[in-house]
């Protein structure tokens, strides 16, 4: 990083800065193909938050939360039943 130029961010910022722009496009489509989904096969979301049981944390360590991980699918699945 340049002490001139305090726009430019590291290698490794720049890495976590796209893979978060990854992470909301890939949310963004998912959410409305699931929309989409859901519209047609109200079942569908019955049969998602069934499966969250089965649902964790990649993370190791301290840093893994099961229980958060499944909590925000459950958002997901809330929010989706709402616009169903």
């Amino acid at each position: 990083m340049s002490a001139s130029d305090p726009t430019e961010v590291s290698a490794d910022t720049a890495e976590v800065i796209a893979a978060r722009r990854r992470e909301m496009a890939v949310e963004h489509i998912l959410f409305g193909a699931l929309r989409h989904l859901a519209g047609r096969h109200p079942a569908m979301l019955d049969e998602l938050e069934a499966s969250l049981p089965h649902l964790w944390d990649r993370s190791e360590g301290t840093a893994r939360d099961d229980e958060a991980v499944r909590e925000i699918a459950r958002r997901f699945i809330r929010s989706l039943r709402a616009e169903a």
